[in-house]
Formats: C-alpha cells, sequence, structure tokens
C-alpha cells in the first residue's frame, strides 16, 4: 500500500481576540514645545522681577520675625501686668475683709445703741475712703499695664513695617 503522506491542516495563528469589556489603547500625541528664543528686553525684565521679589520676600520674612518677638515681649509683660493686677486685687479683697471682722468684733463689744452707730459710721467713714484709695491704685495700675502692653506692640509694629515699606 501506497502510504500518502498527509500534512496537518495549517492553523492560522493570530493574536488572541481582544475582550470585549477592555478599553482600546491609545497612545497620547507628543507635542514638541517649539525652541523660540526670548527677545533680551522679555528676559531682563523677567529677571528684574524674580529679583525684585526676592528682596520683597526677604524683607517681609525679616519683618515677620520682628513682629513676633514684639509680640512675644508683649505677651510676657501683659501676663506680669494681670499678675500683679489680680495680687493688688487679692490683697486689697484680704484687708477689706479684715477690716468687716475688725468691724464685727467692736460690734460685739459695744454695750448701748449710740455706741453701735458711732462705731458703724465711724467703720462707714473708714471703708469709704480706703475704697476710694483702693479704686485709684487699681485704675492706676490698670492704666500702667494697658500702657506697657500697647507702647511696645506700637512702636515695634510701625518700626517692622516701616522697613518692608
Amino acid at each position: 500500500m501506497a502510504e500518502a503522506i498527509t500534512t496537518p491542516p495549517k492553523v492560522k495563528t493570530s493574536k488572541p481576540a481582544a475582550s470585549p469589556f477592555e478599553m482600546p489603547k491609545f497612545e497620547m500625541p507628543k507635542f514638541e514645545i517649539p525652541k523660540v528664543e526670548m527677545p533680551a528686553a522679555f528676559r531682563e525684565f523677567a529677571e528684574r522681577g524674580v529679583a525684585q521679589c526676592k528682596d520683597t520676600y526677604e524683607k517681609m520674612k525679616a519683618a515677620a520675625e520682628e513682629a513676633t518677638d514684639v509680640l512675644e515681649t508683649t505677651y510676657s509683660t501683659a501676663t506680669k501686668g494681670a499678675s500683679d493686677y489680680g495680687l493688688k486685687v487679692i490683697e486689697t479683697a484680704r484687708l477689706n475683709t479684715n477690716a468687716a471682722f475688725d468691724f464685727a468684733g467692736e460690734l460685739l463689744t459695744a454695750k448701748t445703741l449710740s455706741e453701735v452707730i458711732e462705731l458703724s459710721s465711724a467703720h462707714a467713714r473708714k471703708q469709704f475712703e480706703a475704697l476710694t484709695e483702693q479704686g485709684k491704685e487699681l485704675g492706676a495700675l490698670a492704666q500702667k499695664v494697658a500702657t506697657e502692653t500697647a507702647e511696645p506692640i506700637k512702636s515695634g509694629m510701625n518700626k517692622a513695617l516701616s522697613k518692608v515699606a
């Protein structure tokens, strides 16, 4: 028998089919930026602008640092002043409380109604004088604290901002 030579059928090879859910791939176009020579005047103008911006930045930075120092100093001054004022108020309250207890002790030793009235009027007069004096002292202290706090802010900020201008 004659042997027949048979060749296997040729199978066509191709790329696998794309999935129906796969996005097609596109390449981004490449745009070349043309190299354009800037005129010297524009370049000089830009360089001056950059130099001016750097100079202004340095001035603003120095002014901000100086303002921060002024505010820190002012804050510590205000804190000390508020503490002094609070101590003065406590001292005033202590003095007034002691005067009230002394007055109560004197009233307990009074024997007649006229003595009670005399003690009451004397105590009222002393307390009125004391409260008037204490009010003046507290007002003066509050004004001193306000002045010591506000003046450095005013002068420091004017100095810092004058450097920027």
